[in-house]
């Protein structure tokens, strides 16, 4: 098997076999890999900034923490996700997993970048909302007024707050996130 094209659908343990790559990210999606390019730095100065200021606001029993492998959907073909910022319960520590189940993700954050627009307004949420994550943000550097939060309600996401400027929301504990600081130096 080549490590980035395999000739056939990957089960989990071949996922955990396949060489971390330092140039790409790598994402499993339905048993295929999945390659986007590494994020800008604005990008990860960014996804840093957030979980910072996400740490700063929860409480002590959550952490949020930057480009954690959530599993989305075990069932073959399998679906694992690296989302740019995760928020977890903190007892995760303890256990240190390389990966965590979609069940300990209180939220999940995608940052758009150029090239990942359309997985993450439409094929994200879908598969977030079907793994049954609570509360899903994109945000777009870009253009701000584009930034949404949802939560999930009945199964499907509905919108919780939106950019361009700040996203203010309850859940899954009250949050006051400044959009406009995120891509900057702190």
């Amino acid at each position: 098997m080549s490590a980035l094209w395999p000739d056939h659908l990957l089960t989990l343990a071949e996922w955990d076999d396949v060489p971390v790559e330092s140039s790409r990210r790598l994402e499993l999606v339905e048993g295929v890999v999945q390659v986007v390019p590494r994020p800008t730095v604005q990008h990860q100065v960014a996804m840093a900034n957030l979980a910072a200021e996400l740490n700063r606001q929860l409480p002590t029993h959550l952490l949020a923490a930057p480009d954690v492998e959530v599993l989305v959907d075990a069932a073959f073909p399998p679906t694992v996700r690296a989302p740019d910022v995760v928020v977890l319960p903190t007892t995760l520590l303890d256990s240190n997993p390389s990966r965590v189940l979609a069940s300990d993700v209180a939220l999940a954050v995608e940052i758009v970048s150029p090239g990942t627009g359309r997985t993450d307004r439409v094929m994200k949420p879908v598969e977030y909302a079907d793994a049954r994550i609570g509360t899903y943000w994109v945000l777009d550097l870009a253009d701000p007024e584009a930034s949404r939060a949802f939560v999930l309600v009945d199964g499907e996401y509905e919108e919780a707050a939106r950019g361009p400027h700040r996203l203010t929301v309850l859940s899954p504990v009250p949050l006051d996130i400044d959009l406009s600081a995120l891509p900057r130096r702190r």
